[in-house]
C-alpha cells in the first residue's frame, strides 16, 4: 500500500496490503482502489496514537473505512436498496450508543442499517457494558469506539445523540433525536443493566416508528 507511513513493520504493511485487498473485492464496480486506498489510510491514522489497540490497527482501520465506504456508496446513489440508515452518537462511542448499536442490529437483522460514534473517542468498549450485553446475548466486545465522519452523518435517515450536548453535530435536514441516558462509565454492573433496559425499549420504539419489524433480542 504505497500511501501507507515509513515506519510501518512489515507485518502491518502486509495486513494493510491483504485489508485493501478484501476492500477492493467488496467494492468492486464500485469505488477505484485509490478511493480505498485514501479512506483506509486516513482509517489508519486516526487509529495510529492509540497504543492500546496497536497489535489490531490493521483490522481497525477496514472495519472503520468500510462503515465509510458504505456511508458514501449511499450518498452517491451506489446503494439503493431502501433501508432506513440510524447513526448513534455518545461522546466516548464506548457505552450507550454501543448498547444501542448493538440491540438495534440485533433486532433489526437486514431491515435497516446502523452506524455508531463518538465527539470524544475513548480507547475501548466499556467492559461492564460488555458484559451486560453479554447477559442478554448480545456481543460487543469486537466494537471498537471511533470517531463520526461527514459522509457517515450526511447518509444517515436518523441521529440519535445520547449526551454528547453542543459536541454532536447537527445538519439541516436531519431528524434527531436526544436519549437523555446516564453514563455506563459511572456506573456499576446494576446500573448499566439498567441503562441496557432502557436502551432496549427505546430501539423497539424506534424500529416501530421506522417501520421495521424487530426479531426476538432473546
Amino acid at each position: 500500500m504505497s500511501t501507507t507511513q515509513p515506519d510501518l513493520t512489515i507485518d502491518q504493511r502486509h495486513a494493510l496490503r491483504t485489508a485493501a485487498e478484501r476492500l477492493e473485492g467488496r467494492y468492486e464496480g464500485t469505488f477505484g482502489a485509490e478511493t480505498i486506498e485514501r479512506f483506509l489510510h486516513s482509517a489508519y491514522d486516526q487509529f495510529a496514537g492509540r497504543a492500546t489497540i496497536a497489535n489490531y490497527l490493521p483490522l481497525l482501520a477496514e472495519r472503520f473505512a468500510q462503515q465509510r465506504l458504505d456511508a458514501l456508496a449511499r450518498l452517491e446513489g451506489k446503494v439503493s436498496d431502501g433501508k432506513p440508515v440510524v447513526l448513534f452518537l455518545c461522546v466516548q462511542n464506548a457505552g450507550r450508543s454501543q448498547m444501542a448499536l448493538g440491540f438495534f442490529q440485533k433486532l433489526a437483522g437486514e431491515g435497516a442499517v446502523a452506524w455508531s460514534g463518538g465527539s470524544e473517542p475513548g480507547e475501548r468498549v466499556n467492559p461492564t457494558a460488555v458484559a451486560a450485553m453479554a447477559e442478554r446475548g448480545i456481543d460487543i466486545s469486537h466494537e471498537f469506539p471511533k470517531p463520526w465522519t461527514d459522509e457517515v452523518l450526511r447518509a444517515a435517515d436518523v441521529v440519535i445523540t445520547m449526551g454528547c450536548g453542543d459536541a454532536c453535530p447537527l445538519f439541516p435536514s436531519k431528524r434527531y433525536e436526544d436519549w437523555d441516558l446516564d453514563d455506563p462509565a459511572d456506573l456499576d454492573l446494576d446500573g448499566v443493566r439498567r441503562v441496557r433496559d432502557d436502551i432496549e425499549r427505546r430501539v423497539h420504539h424506534l424500529l416501530d416508528q421506522l417501520g421495521v419489524d424487530a426479531l426476538s433480542s432473546r
